[in-house]
């Protein structure tokens, strides 16, 4: 009969963890005070840190700070935090015996004074680094009740044999066609992954949405995936007009997201394995004036969009600390810019209208700009700028292995892809090897904050298509510069004048 109550409490356990654990509105409020520090009714929660007893908001030091948002305690400052299973705490009958010190088995009572006064349940005082909070009489309540959860709870999209990913893809307008190749790369990369028995024994499953044609379609996009299909991370999106939210977004959903768009802004959620615009123009710039000497001359940062003026302003600045003199960020308007050195910003359409006003006006500066952005427009140039367009590339050919070749000619084959969009579909190439590499090193026991110090974690990844990638606590983006390359007009015909090298903050490595 034990044997039979046994098996049925094992298989209602698993039934529970294979549907998603459903939290009372106590145990919420207790998460949000575990996860943030903060009460459910909004009040301030203190808490009194070091012996001192100095009192802080205790949404600087909440529970998960130190013990994870799975409770497993992380290490930190040689220093590390226990388990906090509720299981653990009140296992065991009498004394218990945990370096060196007797207690018996934590009970509700008990719990609470461990975590208001910092003493254990045989009244000894804990590390003084433990924090000692200032809670309600319903506070504590909501914490032991979530605590009671925390075991089992899990972070959406992470099911039994399932991880589910999601992205946002456009099936209509400019990015269309940029949109299904990317796709076609994560389909490709996805399958052979789940071929090889996934990882620790869950299948990817890839969810697309379509961003919708403005901002509004795009946040419903995305409400959609972390809310309704309950993602466990993002991978790869196009959505630039989530620019300006995306990130606090995913800050307050606590999604990660690897394959950002290189225009969004940094954040501890989103790694990328390819360097964002700044840090292309940047490369591109510390070229100009180590090779070009062009740091004196009128320059102008064209850009084509409004949500680019950040990005432009930041370039401004940047080149002004790097000695360059006459520079100065401006919209792409109707005159062609009067100027000698033009940095742009923005896709290639708007590229092509650049150069069609420059023509016009018979003005024919350097011109700099990345390789993501303008690459379509590149046959179209007209001769004037022979050598005198720069480019930025995350990677050239010379960087890939043999392997690496071979693996890539070989997804194209299948998926009928070719060598256009090549910065598009090594991105979303290294995404996925970056997700499979941070979950297999994250175990069968995964969660979003784990996968986030995975990612932090990887050092030298060598993806056989890029340099080493490299991350770090504060480090999101795999690289930090760029190739440059010229382009000869007619043709084109391509170039490389200058090797990846990290740039540097203040000025030229």
């Amino acid at each position: 009969m034990a044997l039979r109550t046994a098996t049925l409490l094992l298989m209602l356990a698993a039934s529970t963890l294979a549907l998603g654990l459903e939290l009372t509105p106590a145990e919420l409020a207790g998460k949000r005070l575990f996860r943030e520090g903060l009460s459910s009714s909004d009040a301030q929660v203190s808490a009194r840190v070091g012996a001192a007893d100095m009192l802080v908001p205790a949404s600087v030091v909440p529970c998960a700070s130190c013990h994870g948002a799975d409770g497993l305690g992380r290490a930190e400052g040689g220093v590390r935090p226990p388990v906090l299973s509720w299981q653990r705490l009140v296992v065991g009958q009498g004394l218990r015996q945990i370096n060196g010190r007797s207690y018996p088995a934590y009970t509700e009572a008990s719990l609470a004074r461990a975590i208001q006064e910092g003493r254990d349940p045989a009244g000894n005082r804990l590390d003084p680094i433990m924090p000692r909070f200032v809670l309600s009489t319903a506070d504590q309540r909501n914490l032991t009740a979530y605590l009671k959860r925390l075991a089992d709870d899990r972070d959406p999209g992470l099911e039994e044999h399932t991880l589910r990913l999601g992205t946002l893809l456009p099936a209509e307008g400019a990015l269309a066609a940029s949109a299904r190749v990317v796709a076609a790369v994560l389909d490709d990369r996805i399958a052979q992954l789940n071929q090889q028995g996934g990882i620790h024994g869950r299948q990817l499953q890839l969810i697309n949405v379509d961003p919708g044609p403005d901002a509004a379609s795009a946040e419903r996009a995305l409400t959609q995936l972390l809310e309704q299909e309950q993602v466990f991370a993002l991978i790869s999106p196009l959505a630039p007009a989530l620019d300006p939210v995306l990130a606090q977004r995913l800050e307050q959903a606590r999604v990660p997201l690897i394959g950002a768009a290189p225009t969004l802004s940094r954040s501890p959620q989103i790694f990328d394995p390819l360097p964002g615009l700044d840090d292309q123009l940047l490369s591109l710039a510390d070229y100009a004036q180590g090779a070009l000497t062009l740091q004196q001359v009128d320059t102008r940062i064209v850009y084509a969009e409004p949500a680019q003026l950040s990005l432009a302003q930041q370039l401004e600045q940047q080149l002004q600390r790097r000695g360059w003199s006459k520079v100065k960020a401006e919209p792409l308007s109707e005159q062609a810019p009067d100027a000698q050195a033009v940095f742009f910003l923005g896709q290639a359409e708007a590229f092509s209208r650049l150069t069609d006003q420059l023509q016009q006006s018979q003005r024919a500066p350097y011109l700099f700009a990345t390789a993501s952005q303008v690459s379509s427009q590149l046959p179209w140039v007209p001769e004037a700028w022979s050598r005198r367009v720069f480019l930025a590339y995350p990677f050239v050919p010379g960087d890939w292995t043999a392997a690496g070749r071979e693996a890539l000619s070989e997804m194209r084959a299948r998926q009928g892809l070719d060598g256009r969009q090549g910065v598009l579909q090594v991105g979303a190439w290294c995404a996925v090897q970056l997700l499979g590499d941070a979950l297999k090193q994250v175990g069968r026991d995964a969660s979003r904050e784990k996968l986030i110090q995975a990612l932090e974690s990887l050092h030298d990844v060598q993806t056989g298509l890029t340099p080493p990638l490299n991350f770090g606590p504060g480090r999101r983006q795999g690289l930090a510069g760029a190739h440059v390359v010229t382009v000869e007009m007619p043709g084109p015909v391509f170039y490389p004048v200058a090797v990846y090298r990290p740039v540097a903050e203040g000025g030229t490595p």
